[in-house]
């Protein structure tokens, strides 16, 4: 599939105003975010989609900081791995995934230079409001953002400019190893889960663990389906916490102490 130079300039518009967006905490910044837009414009919603869930289910885990780490930036699966997913035949969303790694990580190198070039602003604005020029201070507060709208733009516009390129890089690449990709890229998602468990997991949480496993896994049961048995649960530990509280006795029982009644 070719990549007009319209489409180029409206995948370099809509990665523009969602990286700009990350800064009004409004979560345009997301893989499902960003590939849904890519969709549309290239009219290739359900490829698009299946690009953004993979990639969301991969860096609930790795997409996140942990301590001082920069996690890998989004835009590289939502705009570049959906890219190659709709305009390369032999490309899977997995294959996608694991192709767009290098370019999150390189995208967030370039995130932490945008941030480095306007670290004066605060200075900046706090000196013009000392000196009541209120414009000087208008156009302080607004670098940040503007260096953000610009770097997103020239992400996504170069990205899908130079699709063809990356495509015949991809034709490129050997079947087996293009195989390997797929399936380190399925793998991906359950690497994102294990770390987000490995964090929130709790000796009281694990049979629920295990009861979502056997559930997706032996019993096929969808998502939906398992989000709602999970509600059950979390409806009857509520009310069961919500009585205990109404019932405390003047001798001072802990609220605090909830029973185990797994």
């Amino acid at each position: 599939m070719d990549i007009t130079i319209v489409q180029a300039l409206l995948i370099g518009l809509w990665t523009a105003l969602s990286y700009g967006g990350m800064l009004l905490g409004i979560y345009t910044n997301r893989a499902l975010f960003l590939a849904f837009g890519v969709g549309v414009i290239l009219g290739d919603i359900p490829t698009a989609l299946t690009v953004g869930a993979i990639s969301e289910l991969a860096f609930m885990g790795f997409g996140v900081g942990a301590g001082g780490t920069v996690p890998p930036n989004p835009i590289g699966p939502g705009i570049i791995g959906t890219l190659l997913a709709i305009t390369s035949t032999n490309v899977t969303p997995e294959t996608a995934l694991s192709l767009s790694i290098p370019f999150a990580v390189a995208i967030q190198f370039l995130q932490t230079f945008v941030y480095t070039l306007a670290s004066g602003t605060p200075t900046m604005a706090n000196n013009a409001l000392k000196e009541r020029n209120f414009t000087k201070y208008k156009l302080s507060i607004n670098v940040t953002i503007t260096l953000f709208i610009i770097t997103g733009f020239l992400i996504g516009f170069i990205g899908a400019y130079s699709m063809d390129l990356l495509s015949s890089l991809v034709d490129l690449v050997p079947e087996a190893l293009l195989t390997g990709l797929n399936v380190a890229g399925g793998m991906l998602p359950a690497i994102g889960f294990a770390m987000i468990l490995s964090v929130m997991i709790d000796k009281k949480l694990i049979p629920f663990a295990i009861l979502g496993y056997v559930l997706a896994a032996f019993f096929e049961l969808p998502v939906m389906g398992i989000a709602l048995l999970a509600a059950v649960f979390a409806i009857k530990a509520y009310n069961e916490y919500s009585e205990k509280k109404h019932l405390v006795t003047a001798e001072g029982e802990d609220v605090n102490d909830e029973e185990d009644w797994i």
